[in-house]
């Protein structure tokens, strides 16, 4: 027997009532393109190499120069739309496979083989793009507004006093799943089996423009504390007064998300940044980037011979996060619409908050020239 959905959904109209405006459908709210956004991890994309991803639907070609420098192009000639990334790189540019075009890194064509330079056809889009911390990034929106102001803290990764682990898969459901599944801190449930018994006290919640977050602390009311959450503090725990003394707070400062553990002594014991790239069209598959950093002991060798344990400690958490989030986007799309009765006030607010500063609707119009302008004149 299936759940009715909420009065506010929009398949609900209450008892006869004219219909009202109805909302938008969160899980078809896409992201917005104005940000900063990882599209490849620094090491994905080696010297005099190609590498071929997506944002959102759109094909994009991240490539490396020999002398170091990465570029990001539209992933498909102005001839005959095939991929770029199939071609060679040349120079600060790069070849088509195919015909032998070749394109800048500002995404302009520089040489057709059989044409004059006096002929040469319309190029292609060049993305704002910049390496940090082991990521690559590009700003696939207005690149007016691709200034250092906006390209986001990255958390405690150039701080050496912690050592942090990049991770991140392919998770088959919209971005703002994950950002309420790691907002909401009452689903320990979900982890029994990797954390004991564990209960989520929410201590308050804050907003402003463009963020919202939540503090919590935790109380272990039966199992044992696993080692990756000791090798995160520092000590074996075993009464639950002690971990009430710690607080987590959790925060979406859209697009990215954030999640801070400070100890009882004060201490900033892990500092996670996280973001969810949109693969396809449709926004239903993601790519998550996350950086945690752990707080190093002070000797520092003893973190390094029990990460290997830390890493089978996140592996084994992400990998249940991602079935249930997997689960939820299949129930959404086998009931056409977000049937959630969300009663947490911090998920509604952040649900407030994704629908507000994500993509404006697109209607009869190419969301493509919409969202991304782009840089030169499009492909013939």
């Amino acid at each position: 027997m299936h759940a009715a959905p909420p009065l506010n959904s929009e398949s609900a109209t209450p008892g006869g009532a004219a219909p009202a405006t109805p909302k938008r459908d969160l899980r078809r709210v896409d992201i917005h393109p104005d940000y900063w956004y990882p599209l490849a991890w620094s090491r994905e994309v080696k010297r005099g190499k190609t590498y071929g991803t997506t944002f959102a639907g759109e094909p994009v070609v991240l490539y490396r120069t020999e002398a170091g420098a990465v570029h990001a192009l539209e992933d498909r000639c102005a001839h005959r739309q095939v991929p770029l990334h199939m071609g060679v790189v040349d120079g600060d540019g790069i070849r088509c496979g195919y015909h032998g075009w070749t394109y800048d890194c500002s995404g302009k064509c520089t040489d057709v083989p059989y044409l004059g330079k006096e002929r040469l056809p319309n190029g292609v889009r060049a993305y704002p793009c910049r390496e940090a911390e082991g990521l690559i990034f590009i700003f696939p929106g207005d690149p007016a507004k691709a200034t250092d102001d906006a390209f986001p803290p990255l958390g405690s990764v150039a701080d050496p006093k912690y050592k942090t682990r990049r991770f991140g898969r392919e998770v088959a459901c919209h971005y703002s799943f994950m950002h309420e599944n790691l907002m909401d801190m009452n689903h320990q449930f979900l982890h029994r089996k990797q954390m004991g018994q564990m209960r989520a006290r929410s201590l308050g919640r804050r907003s402003g423009e463009g963020w919202v977050e939540v503090d919590y602390t935790f109380a272990r009311e039966a199992g044992r504390q696993p080692i990756g959450e000791a090798l995160v503090f520092k000590e074996r725990r075993t009464a639950a007064t002690e971990q009430a003394k710690d607080v987590m707070t959790i925060r979406t400062q859209y697009p990215y998300q954030t999640l801070k553990i400070v100890s009882g002594g004060g201490t900033l014991v892990m500092d996670l940044w996280i973001c969810y790239i949109p693969l396809d069209k449709e926004q239903r598959t993601n790519r998550t980037f996350g950086l945690l950093s752990i707080r190093k002991p002070s000797l520092s060798v003893l973190l390094d011979l029990a990460w290997p344990a830390l890493v089978w400690f996140t592996e084994r958490i992400f990998r249940e996060d991602r079935e249930i989030v997997e689960r939820e986007q299949l129930a959404h799309d086998r009931q056409g619409a977000d049937w959630n009765h969300e009663v947490f006030p911090v998920i509604n607010e952040l649900r407030a908050l994704l629908v507000e500063q994500g993509a404006p609707p697109v209607r009869l119009v190419d969301r493509r020239f919409a969202l991304l302008p782009h840089t030169a004149a499009g492909a013939d």
